[in-house]
């Protein structure tokens, strides 16, 4: 009995974190001629423009987290110059703000009654609109490269530390001028981490709903919600859900080939300090650019979006709903808490599990419960709430429903498929640094079983697992997609309230909910930067 509980709980759990992708691709077996007929209808009506708009929004998108992305990642590795230390850890700053976080406080400053345009107007004797409308296709490029650009910065800054600096000396030496030596030495070393970083940001642009929503762009996020809310369309929820998915599951073919290729040689014997392997000293106004360079990711993705909501929110101090903000706040604690709680339970479940019994099932089941995190959050919404329907129609007196749409069954189900893999990567992390002789010493002493992680790799683990407790609790904390459908009645939590007054146009309001946000999403970037700047 007990060889087989294991097993059966691993399949049990892939099956869990599995469901809403397996029950997507289940919905295409019951494609009828009503389901034909709603994706011919859709195919000439807006599937069209969704598609367009989301290739569009993309493209967009990954040329400029690339740019911006690879030139911050080049300055601080390859060159030295004033304040390049503050630098290395400040670009991750953006990290901290939610998208549309940034997309709410652009439009608050820059919209046609905002302060800006209201003074230009004033203080010039202008009409009309002086600068154009910021919610449009555009303005959410603008926001979503300056959000998401660090993802790109960190691995380019990651592949060009392992051997840049010394290759680069190599090839000066060998009469390379500089412009050449970063084309033909830096940019090659840092393409697959480009490729990967590229990825990733496209993923989270595309599991976006915040954005989009609010600037009225028509991607296949937002055309989910609006055939399953408003058009109460489940066949076409669905189809589009899957379209998104298999774009995703692209994306993650990328980003997965690109990994693989971020593998460098290292120099061995060679000195940390030597002068070789110094960046190269820059002086002047190539300083002054490389400055440049730096600050205004910077000071587009953070200050400037913190500076627009603290203006509001300082306006408006003493009409702030403190009593509601608390009970905000109370809910996104408890259900990120809950979340985080659960999250990291099965991830040190798992992570052992690889560990004790190693095996194509644990192997498995880990990789299974590693993608979860690519799936957007409407994409899992569709899939929980599909099987709910099924079962509805084919039992209309269960109470499936009500514990997946009314409890906190439902919402957490979503954050664990989501989840998981946040937490699951920082506890495997974490194992890598125990020896597997400190298992067989275990073994040899009578320790085995759930003593030897109870004794031995928990005390050894808390780092790693207070890590991944954190990033799940942030992630939790940020989420809305998911959030803002299968949320319990008066659950309504702080990334809920800021999208709701956000698009009520009552930004004043959404700024002190907004800022909370801010706050909680510092945490990990700090502890990141602390990480980073380790030897």
């Amino acid at each position: 009995m007990q060889r087989w509980l294991a097993p059966i709980l691993l399949i049990l759990l892939a099956l869990a974190l599995t469901l809403p992708v397996l029950a997507l691709g289940a919905s295409w077996l019951q494609f009828d001629a009503a389901a034909r007929d709603v994706l011919g209808q859709m195919a000439q009506t807006v599937l069209p423009e969704y598609a367009l708009t989301t290739l569009l929004l993309c493209v967009s998108v990954a040329i400029g987290v690339a740019l911006v992305g690879m030139a911050t990642a080049s300055m601080v590795t390859l060159f030295e110059f004033p304040g390049r230390r503050f630098f290395e850890w400040a670009l991750l700053l953006p990290l901290a703000m939610p998208a549309y976080v940034v997309a709410y406080a652009y439009t608050d400053f820059l919209q046609f009654s905002g302060p800006l345009q209201v003074w230009l107007r004033e203080s010039f004797g202008l009409t009309g609109r002086v600068f154009p409308e910021i919610r449009n296709t555009p303005g959410a490029v603008w926001v979503f490269t300056f959000s998401l650009y660090p993802y790109v910065y960190l691995l380019a800054r990651t592949a060009l530390a392992e051997r840049a600096a010394q290759l680069m000396e190599a090839a000066r030496l060998l009469g390379a001028p500089l412009a050449r030596r970063i084309r033909e030495v830096a940019l090659p070393l840092a393409r697959p981490a480009v490729a990967a970083g590229v990825a990733l940001a496209l993923m989270e642009t595309l599991a976006d709903f915040g954005v989009v929503s609010y600037f009225g762009v028509q991607t296949f996020t937002a055309g989910i919600y609006k055939a399953w809310l408003a058009m109460d369309n489940r066949a076409a929820a669905a189809q589009l859900a899957t379209m998104l998915l298999a774009v995703v599951a692209l994306l993650l073919w990328l980003e997965f080939r690109a990994q693989r290729r971020l593998r460098f040689a290292t120099l061995r014997g060679q000195r940390a300090g030597s002068a070789e392997a110094q960046p190269v000293r820059l002086r002047g106004s190539r300083a002054s650019w490389a400055v440049a360079v730096c600050a205004l990711p910077i000071v587009f993705g953070f200050v400037l979006p913190v500076l627009f909501m603290l203006r509001p929110l300082i306006g408006g101090w003493d009409s702030l709903p403190w009593t509601a903000f608390l009970q905000w706040s109370r809910n996104s604690v408890w259900l990120a808490g809950l979340a985080a709680a659960l999250a990291t339970g099965i991830a040190l479940a798992l992570a052992f599990a690889q560990r004790a019994r190693p095996g194509p099932l644990t192997r498995g089941v880990a990789q299974l419960a590693s993608l979860g995190y690519a799936v957007p959050g409407a994409v899992i919404v569709v899939g929980i709430l599909l099987p709910v329907g099924w079962l509805q129609a084919v039992k209309p007196d269960t109470t499936v429903g009500y514990f997946v749409t009314a409890t906190v069954l439902g919402i957490v189900w979503a954050y664990l498929v989501r989840f998981t893999a946040v937490a699951l990567q920082s506890v495997q992390s974490g194992y890598t640094r125990i020896p597997a002789s400190l298992d067989d010493s275990a073994r040899m002493l009578g320790t085995t079983g759930l003593g030897l992680a109870v004794r031995v790799h928990w005390p050894l683990l808390r780092r790693s697992t207070a890590a991944a407790a954190l990033l799940v609790f942030v992630d939790v904390m940020k989420e809305l997609p998911a959030t803002l459908v299968l949320r319990p009645f008066n659950s309504d939590t702080l990334a809920v309230v800021t999208f709701q007054l956000a698009r009520d146009e009552r930004l004043g309001e959404a700024a002190l909910p907004a800022l909370t946000l801010v706050l909680v999403g510092l945490v990990p970037v700090i502890l990141l930067s602390r990480t980073l700047r380790q030897r």
